[in-house]
C-alpha cells in the first residue's frame, strides 16, 4: 500500500498582521467617544437617548437577522455597535425614536448582513442609511427645523444652511474656535472638530484606517472649496470653513474609511479620498443638498471596485 500524504493549504491572503474586527471596531468606537461625549453635553438628554437607542437597536438587529439566518451570533465583534454609534453621531438630538430603529435596520439589515455580513458590503452602511432617510424623510436632517427649541449661547443656525441661502457672507458669523470646539449646529457626534481630528489621528497612528483616504479626502475639499472661493467670494464659503462644518471631519475619518467599500492599493486610495473631497464641494456649492458628505462617498464607494483595478506594475519580466 502506498501511503500518502495529505496537504492542507489555506486561502489567501496567507500574511496577516495579527489585527482583527473586534480590535478595529472597540478601538474606532473609543476614537469617536470624545467627539460624542461634548456632542452629549451640548445636547443633553434627548442625545443621550438617541445614541443609546441607536447602539441598542443596531446590535438587536444583527442579533436578530442572526437568529433569522441560523449563522454565528456576530454582535460581540462590536461592528454592531460601531455602526449604530456612528449613525447617532450624524443625527440631530431630537430624532424620533422610529427613524432611529428604521436608521439602524436600514444600515445593519440591508446595508451589511443583505450583503453577506462585513466584508461583502458594496456601501458604507451608516452612510447608505442616512442617504436613504434623507430622501424619505429630509425634515429629520433639518437641523435648524429639528433643534429651534434649543437656545444655547453660540449661533444656531446650521452653518451650511446659512451660506447656503444667505452667501458666504454668513460664514463670518461662524468663528473657528466655535467650530472647532462643537459649538455649531449639526449632528450630535459631528460638531466637536477637535475630538474628530484627535480620533482619526488615533486611528491612522494605531493603523486602523489609512491615512491616504483621509488626507485626499480632506484635500479635495480645500482645493474644491478655494477654487469656487476665489471664482466668487462672496457666494461660496472659504475652504477652512467647508472643512470644520457638516460631516467633513467624520467622513474623512469614519465613513469614507469604511473597510468593505474602500480601496486598498496606493493610488487607488488617493483617488477615491480626493474624488470624495471634490464631490462634496459640488454638492454644496452647486447641488441640491447643504452637505454633500453622504452623497459623495456614496458615489465613490460605488466606482471603488473600478479604482482598485489600478495595481502596481508586476515586478520581473517574461522570458
Amino acid at each position: 500500500m502506498n501511503p500518502r500524504k495529505k496537504f492542507i493549504v489555506s486561502h489567501a491572503p496567507f500574511w496577516h498582521n495579527g489585527s482583527n474586527i473586534p480590535e478595529r471596531s472597540y478601538h474606532t468606537l473609543l476614537a469617536a467617544l470624545p467627539a460624542v461625549v461634548v456632542g452629549l453635553h451640548y445636547w443633553g438628554m434627548a442625545a443621550v437617548a438617541v445614541v443609546s437607542l441607536s447602539i441598542s437597536s443596531a446590535i438587536l438587529w444583527e442579533l436578530a437577522i442572526n437568529k433569522v439566518t441560523k449563522k454565528t451570533v456576530t454582535i460581540g465583534d462590536g461592528n454592531a455597535a460601531l455602526i449604530g454609534l456612528l449613525f447617532a453621531m450624524l443625527l440631530p438630538a431630537t430624532t424620533p425614536w422610529w427613524a432611529v430603529l428604521t436608521g439602524t435596520f436600514v444600515a445593519v439589515v440591508l446595508g451589511k448582513q443583505i450583503f453577506g455580513g462585513i466584508g461583502g458590503n458594496s456601501f458604507s452602511p451608516v452612510v447608505l442609511s442616512v442617504a436613504m432617510l434623507s430622501i424619505s424623510w429630509p425634515h429629520l436632517f433639518d437641523f435648524d427645523g429639528m433643534l429651534v427649541n434649543y437656545d444655547l449661547d453660540f449661533v444656531m443656525v446650521y452653518p451650511l444652511a446659512a451660506v447656503k441661502h444667505f452667501g458666504a457672507g454668513t460664514a463670518a458669523d461662524f468663528s473657528f474656535g466655535d467650530l472647532l470646539t462643537g459649538r455649531q449646529v449639526g449632528g450630535i457626534g459631528a460638531t466637536f472638530g477637535l475630538g474628530l481630528i484627535a480620533g482619526g489621528i488615533y486611528l491612522i497612528v494605531r493603523g486602523f484606517i489609512r491615512w491616504e483616504i483621509s488626507i485626499s479626502f480632506l484635500a479635495g475639499i480645500f482645493v474644491a472649496a478655494l477654487i469656487f472661493n476665489l471664482i466668487d467670494p462672496t457666494r461660496w464659503a472659504g475652504p477652512m470653513f467647508h472643512l470644520l462644518t457638516g460631516y467633513t471631519l467624520v467622513g474623512a475619518f469614519f465613513l469614507a474609511t469604511d473597510d468593505s467599500s474602500s480601496p486598498v492599493n496606493f493610488v487607488p486610495m488617493l483617488i477615491y479620498g480626493a474624488a470624495g473631497g471634490v464631490l462634496t464641494v459640488l454638492i454644496r456649492s452647486i447641488g441640491a443638498f447643504e452637505d454633500g458628505v453622504i452623497y459623495a462617498v456614496l458615489v465613490i464607494n460605488l466606482v471603488q471596485p473600478l479604482l482598485d483595478k489600478i495595481r502596481p506594475k508586476a515586478l520581473g519580466k517574461v522570458v
